[in-house]
């Protein structure tokens, strides 16, 4: 089952969130390779990215590796998403989506992200110019509010649609809650009653059945996945192979798993460079680790040992031996 936004129909409805420090261009085309239905780039500051600052350049990266490439922008001045959005699909994108659902504090503290959530007539201002430099479809992803005294994501996202964005997607905690608590898919419903366009589902989704009850329980037409895809980019495929067969892809074996790994290795190393290449590297390496070890497929003991060396290492040509070394298969596994 694919969702459509604008003219782009998207493989299925399975989503890879966008998530800073994480979703960047190496673990976004594995991801996309391995089929999920759409991936996200990190957060991209527009005026930071007409301003062509590196960072933002190197997050924007994508569009030669991903289609339909998604670049999210925040900011919280409409002449700043405007130039944003005209600098993104000159980069590539197919689709602009608008964040208002981060919850760092060195975001909302500069008044973007779900800070914009206490200010709606501000928040419509950027979106209606985002809309209007926009010649790809325009997404908004933002959170139920900013606390449980300001719940009006459904006015939000009405708003949003009237202004004219083509999809919604809901993260059902507040922003006060961070990633405490459990998600509220039931709160979400309120949202899909309030607009017409598609809506995506965010927050703790991990297995096939909790995608199946964060589908009933909010009403959304799809679901996207953050956190659970640490160390597996290729996770939210899976996730829709499980929803519907023949739309995703079915988990990796072993030698897969590896070659992915390899992959994303050599295009960190590409992107950051080699001095810093290994450093990006090296959150996607110990996510990985761990799960290989929670699955059996390592010891424990041995896990640590391969974290205290290869979190560390600094030559290229070592991490990448280890990377193949960790999934042979006559490696110590648990008893």
């Amino acid at each position: 089952m694919s969702i459509q936004i604008g003219p782009i129909k998207t493989r299925n409805r399975v989503f890879l969130a966008p998530m800073s420090g994480v979703t960047d261009e190496p673990f976004r085309a594995v991801a996309h390779e391995a089929g999920a239905g759409l991936v996200v780039s990190e957060m991209v500051a527009s005026e930071e990215l007409v301003r062509e600052r590196p960072d933002m350049m190197r997050r924007a990266r994508g569009a030669k590796r991903v289609s339909p490439f998604v670049m999210q922008l925040a900011g919280r001045e409409a002449k700043w998403m405007s130039e944003g959005a005209k600098v993104a699909q000159d980069l590539g994108a197919d689709i602009i989506d608008i964040n208002m659902g981060c919850p760092a504090r060195q975001v909302t503290g500069g008044l973007s992200g779900s800070a914009l959530m206490r200010d709606l007539d501000h928040a419509i201002t950027l979106v209606e110019a985002t809309v209007a430099a926009a010649k790809v479809p325009v997404s908004l992803k933002m959170r139920l509010g900013w606390d449980d005294n300001m719940l009006n994501a459904p006015e939000l996202a009405k708003r949003a649609e009237a202004a004219g964005v083509a999809l919604i997607t809901v993260h059902g905690r507040t922003r006060c809650q961070f990633y405490t608590g459990k998600a509220n898919w039931n709160a979400i419903r309120a949202v899909r009653d309030a607009i017409k366009i598609p809506l995506i589902a965010n927050g703790d989704g991990d297995t096939v059945d909790d995608a199946k009850a964060m589908l009933k329980a909010s009403g959304a037409d799809g679901v996207m996945l953050g956190r659970s895809t640490y160390g597996r980019p290729w996770w939210p495929a899976v996730i829709a192979e499980g929803l519907e067969k023949g739309s995703g892809g079915a988990a990796p074996s072993l030698d897969e798993e590896c070659r992915y790994l390899q992959q994303q290795h050599e295009a960190t190393l590409s992107l950051y460079g080699i001095l810093h290449g290994n450093k990006a590297f090296r959150k996607h390496l110990g996510w990985t680790i761990k799960r290989l070890a929670d699955r059996g497929i390592i010891n424990l003991d041995h896990s640590l040992t391969l974290r205290q060396t290869l979190m560390v290492e600094r030559d290229n040509a070592v991490v990448a031996e280890g990377i193949s070394r960790l999934f042979e298969q006559d490696l110590a596994r648990v008893a």
